[in-house]
């Protein structure tokens, strides 16, 4: 089992092998397998590979991070500009939803907000953010928010049906997009038409019920 001061060499190593890291830049303390970062960095990009990079190192049991980014003199850009930068580039993401996404910048800190259905989407975001040059930091603040699951929908319609009257399940169907139910169908009065309805919105996750069903 490696002790303290191999891992803190090791760790050096391994940053000074990372042709993206300037490593003369960073400092590294080790007490008890736990491993501090200090020092400063040009960009969160370059932050977030030391990270990277000692937490890949042999007997690292945690990483305490307190790199600083100090921006070059280059990046002038406003928090107008950034936005417009940050907004193009998630936009040219397809694993990022950006109709669910909200971002703003403020002295060159950046924070997402809203929601999505899949962790590698809320990822996926704050990584492509971290190839854009004068940032300060990110702050994640999507939420996880999975879609709704059709069949669970149907259930509960079916379930609401079911205890005024016999149906037949095929005559109403359901279709799940994200968060947004939309029902469809054929139901024999208007009672079963707003049970229907009210059943959807019980399910956990729905925010927003479009109701198509035909009474017939």
């Amino acid at each position: 089992m490696r002790n303290d001061h191999q891992i803190q060499k090791a760790v050096l190593e391994h940053l000074d092998c990372d042709p993206s890291i300037n490593s003369s830049q960073i400092g590294v303390s080790v007490r008890e397998g736990v491993v501090t970062l200090s020092g400063h960095v040009p960009s969160i990009g370059e932050k977030r590979a030391a990270e990277m990079a000692a937490g890949q190192v042999k007997g690292v049991r945690a990483i305490i991070e307190q790199i600083a980014i100090e921006l070059p003199g280059i990046c002038q850009t406003s928090d107008e500009q950034l936005a417009g930068l940050a907004y193009a580039r998630l936009a040219s993401n397809l694993s990022v939803p950006m109709d669910r996404i909200r971002l703003s910048v403020e002295k060159g800190v950046v924070t997402l907000r809203g929601d999505v259905d899949w962790q590698y989407q809320r990822q996926a975001a704050e990584e492509d953010l971290h190839k854009l040059d004068c940032v300060r930091e990110i702050r994640n603040e999507i939420d996880l928010k999975p879609a709704v699951q059709p069949n669970r929908v149907r259930d509960k319609v079916h379930e609401a049906l079911a205890r005024i009257a016999p149906i037949d399940a095929d005559k109403v169907k359901v279709k799940a997009e994200g968060s947004r139910v939309i029902l469809f169908g054929t139901v024999n009065s208007w009672r079963e038409k707003g049970l229907a309805e009210s059943a959807a919105w019980s399910v956990p996750g729905v925010t927003e019920v479009v109701d198509d069903i035909a009474v017939a």
